[in-house]
């Protein structure tokens, strides 16, 4: 897979990865956010972002949850973290060798907001906190 970075105003590829319950999604034109994390704290901080909110509070806002796990012990992810996810009210897409989250820099430490149109790029934000992100979800529309 290539790590091309994705701009403003660009479609972009499609990719399939498997959630923390080993079904596949895929990308599609119906997402209007996309939020990357790319590790741990970025993780804590949607979790946070998404305490207490009812199971499908973002594939309501077609709001998609993308986990870059590839520095995540192999060990601990199998049999700790991941096992742990499932219980979660939302869906994470595990990137677990980087390649799709690469195609979207950002910090480290911040959880990446895409806002996408028909699968187009249209602005990035990054978030350092959790009331933060929570009041930007809030604001979305339920589709």
């Amino acid at each position: 897979m290539l790590a091309q970075a994705a701009n403003i105003g660009e479609r972009l590829t499609p990719w399939t990865l498997n959630d923390q319950h080993d079904q596949p999604y895929t990308l599609d034109e119906k997402t209007r956010v996309l939020l990357v994390a790319r590790n741990m704290d970025g993780s804590k901080l949607v979790k946070a972002a998404l305490e207490n909110q009812a199971k499908g509070y973002l594939e309501a806002r077609n709001v998609v949850f993308l986990a870059d796990v590839q520095r995540m012990p192999s060990l601990i992810g199998k049999f700790i973290a991941i096992p742990a996810m499932r219980d979660y009210s939302y869906r994470v897409v595990l990137d677990r060798d980087g390649a799709v989250a690469a195609q979207y820099p950002g910090a480290e430490d911040k959880v990446l907001w895409l806002q996408l149109d028909s699968g187009k790029l249209m602005s990035q934000q990054e978030f350092s906190s959790a009331d933060e992100l929570r009041a930007a979800l809030e604001k979305l529309p339920v589709q």
